[in-house]
């Protein structure tokens, strides 16, 4: 049985990795649960699945859970609590599915404690991703990927020398205005670009994939994950999600992982490797999937693409300030405080006025993430300028 301890049990790819635990009786046992503040749903989790230790946003929160479960469960709080979660001494396997930098602190303490990670936070390499390879190096933790295209790149990298491999393809979908006029996209709504056409995911990650700035993350992931230059990991357009990423080798072959667009299916792999386990999801058809299409993005209508190789080539603090900056962003858009177009805009002002900053230390790198969020709130207040 394999222990496993969940950040972000409430969130989207929380309650599928759930779901997973659930469809497989005996074969895991939930032993943490970290969440934000959406008590009533963890309260669910924490009866079904009893887990002894559980984490949530603030004291406040955390005496309001208190209140409603057994004192059998510990209830603890903040950043602290999420680390303790992730650094949990039967813990086999830690999720990491904590959206935002928020999940930078926590991953570190479970790679720290030489834990195996499966990593759906993908902001955690984004802001800290030398520190946290470094670290895992040194303490001997396993880093799986759980997003669909680095968990496709991982399955097709298996038994293949390092030597061997030319460039990493990430796919993606191209959001729902890969087709749309560019004049029309100051008037894009969030309604609009919440209508995801091929995945179902939470609502910060789905703004990012309609600005292609989820690509922009994933290049960067990437780079951390497999070791790669950034100038051998390409972006390729294919709108019908079939193929979820590719691997291209020194003598022209590809090869590539195909399969239904259900999050539960890279879930599934992580929490079953290094052995594969029959899935319950329906049986991918090469038939029906029809014709698949594939188109270079257009980085002049979804600039934060490139604005992330930018950063991932400056280095430093630069995709930490990228990131931070989009965070405000999106949300500012989802509030209905912000224009589609502002997004970009507030990036490329955090960029050009803190992407050159340090990065010694993780301390460095919080420090940046903090002046470009206090930047980008100041900008959006008063509007999109230099």
């Amino acid at each position: 049985m394999k222990r496993l301890s969940i950040l972000g049990s409430t969130g989207s790819i929380g309650q599928s990795t759930l779901d997973v635990v659930e469809r497989h009786p005996g074969a895991f046992r939930v032993v943490a649960l970290g969440a934000g503040r959406n008590l009533s749903r963890l309260e669910d989790q924490v009866r079904r699945f009893e887990p002894d230790l559980v984490a949530v946003a603030d004291a406040s929160a955390a005496c309001e859970l208190r209140a409603r479960l057994s004192p059998r469960v510990r209830v603890v709080s903040g950043v602290e609590g999420l680390e303790e979660i992730a650094r949990h001494p039967e813990t086999d396997l830690v999720v990491s599915a904590l959206v935002g930098a928020v999940g930078l602190l926590p991953t570190y303490a479970a790679v720290e404690a030489g834990k195996t990670v499966a990593l759906a936070n993908k902001e955690a390499l984004v802001v800290g991703g030398s520190f946290l390879t470094a670290r895992a190096r040194e303490t001997g933790a396993v880093l799986l990927p759980v997003d669909s295209e680095h968990n496709a790149l991982h399955q097709c990298l298996r038994g293949e020398s390092p030597g061997e491999v030319c460039r990493l393809w990430l796919t993606a979908s191209g959001g729902p205005f890969r087709t749309r006029s560019p004049e029309s996209m100051s008037t894009v709504s969030a309604a609009e670009a919440l209508c995801h056409p091929t995945w179902s995911m939470g609502r910060k990650v789905t703004i990012d994939s309609a600005t292609l700035m989820n690509k922009g993350l994933e290049v960067i992931e990437a780079r951390w994950l497999f070791a790669m230059d950034p100038d051998r990991i390409r972006v390729v357009i294919h709108p019908q999600s079939v193929v979820h990423s590719m691997v291209e080798f020194v003598d022209g072959s590809f090869k590539a992982q195909l399969g239904v667009t259900d999050m539960r299916s890279p879930i599934q792999y992580a929490l079953t490797w290094p052995e594969r386990w029959r899935s319950f999801l329906p049986v991918f058809s090469p038939v029906d999937a029809g014709p698949l299409e594939f188109e270079d993005p257009d980085l002049e209508r979804f600039p934060c693409l490139g604005m992330a190789y930018e950063a991932l080539r400056h280095g430093g603090a630069a995709p930490a300030v990228l990131n931070a900056a989009n965070e405000v962003a999106v949300q500012a858009f989802l509030d209905g405080a912000a224009g589609f177009l502002e997004i970009p805009a507030v990036l490329r002002v955090a960029l050009d006025r803190h992407g050159h900053a340090p990065a010694g230390d993780l301390h460095d790198l919080l420090s940046a993430d903090a002046r470009a969020r206090e930047t980008a709130g100041r900008v959006l207040a008063q509007g999109v300028r230099k």
